[in-house]
């Protein structure tokens, strides 16, 4: 990205394009809040939703200045798919649902906000995006509670929720078995044949991500236990440089150097406590919640879901029909769950969407060539 000359310049294409991205993201964020904030029964949760969707407003308006001062239009001002999609998940499902969504976008824009400070010159443009990050960061923080969660979110690299596994399990099971039953509808078998072929890739589909989910959940809590039991033998060990990193922390935080020094020397008293700040703080490791056999069933259930897609049509139809019916809703189904993955990249949904529709179709073309050409001549 490009560095503005002055608090004035003009920004080059690229900058411009960051610029409009984060102008988008405060967009969604007012409209998110807001419909959060209406959809909650809890007064005080309420009174938070609408205090955050205030702060999104006023950034939207920060973003005007900024434009204003350095020629750019300003975007017009409409919610994106994404964030209409996100809202009625809220309502439907409460908006505890897209709490830790919600943290990693806020991280996100911490940190790019703090990007664009450091590249933007002296002047009040630098110091809008100073004021954007650190207004990002007490939402953050906001949210962070609401959650019942500790640190700083921003810090902290999650699994990415209950969502984030279902969408990506679906995912899973819908292409893998797409690409087995057009292997077999290739090699023009019995339609019992589809059947039991659709079938075993569900239970095989299904286990194999099942048990992805709960090693890989387990070898995470592994490595965070290892990382904590390092920290606490630095404690013990090496208690001056863990004060010392103590007081760094707090200095990055605003706080003077004396004042840093002082809570660091008060934390350290007690090894307990500095182990739980140093946990949170300097490694970004929350409460864990998420236990590896609630990681597995999640993925497991939500890859047998998306497997059975291409399988139903054959328990219900026969011949073409059905062969056509599988194709058409696996399609369909890869372009909406293309479009759901947009959650969680930040793409637009339409082009998540496609690039899913056009792997699902080269899954299906390859899957039925070799079936065509390899398993009917070894089917013979």
């Amino acid at each position: 990205m490009g560095e503005l000359s002055s608090s004035t310049g003009a920004p080059d294409r690229s900058t411009t394009k960051e610029w409009r991205r984060h102008w988008q993201d405060e967009v969604d964020a007012c409209y998110l809040y807001g419909n959060l904030a209406e959809s909650t029964a809890n007064q005080e949760k309420r009174l938070l939703y609408r205090s955050l969707a205030d702060v999104e407003e006023r950034h939207t308006a920060v973003w005007a200045r900024i434009f204003a001062e350095h020629g750019v239009a300003v975007p017009p001002r409409q919610p994106s798919a994404r964030a209409r999609v996100l809202s009625w998940i809220g309502r439907r499902m409460g908006p505890e649902r897209l709490h830790s969504l919600l943290l990693r976008e806020e991280g996100v824009e911490v940190r790019g906000y703090l990007s664009l400070y450091r590249q933007s010159a002296p002047g009040s443009t630098a110091d809008a995006m100073l004021q954007l990050a650190e207004e990002s960061a007490e939402h953050a923080q906001t949210l962070s509670k609401l959650s019942n969660a500790e640190g700083e979110p921003w810090h902290r690299t999650g699994r990415g929720g209950f969502l984030r596994n279902v969408v990506y399990g679906f995912n899973d099971g819908l292409t893998a078995n797409f690409g087995l039953v057009a292997g077999v509808v290739g090699a023009q078998v019995e339609p019992g044949f589809i059947v039991l072929t659709g079938i075993a890739g569900i239970i095989a589909d299904a286990l194999s991500m099942g048990s992805s989910g709960y090693l890989a959940a387990k070898s995470e809590r592994e490595v965070y236990d290892h990382e904590i039991a390092m920290e606490r033998d630095e404690l013990r060990f090496m208690p001056d440089l863990e004060e010392e990193e103590l007081t760094l922390m707090y200095r990055t935080k605003g706080l003077n150097e004396k004042r840093a020094q002082e809570i660091a020397r008060e934390i350290m008293k007690s090894p307990e406590q500095a182990l739980n700040v140093m946990v949170q703080e300097e490694l970004g490791i929350g409460e864990q919640r998420v236990t590896p056999f609630r990681e597995g069933w999640i993925t497991g259930v939500a890859t047998a879901i998306g497997a059975f897609i291409p399988v139903a049509p054959f328990l219900l139809l026969t011949g073409p029909a059905a062969i056509w019916t599988a194709f058409a809703i696996s399609m369909l189904s890869h372009f909406a769950v293309g479009a759901t993955r947009s959650i969680f990249t930040g793409r637009t949904m339409f082009r998540s969407g496609i690039d899913m529709l056009f792997v699902g179709f080269g899954v299906a073309a390859v899957g039925y060539l070799v079936g065509d050409l390899v398993l009917r001549s070894l089917l013979g």
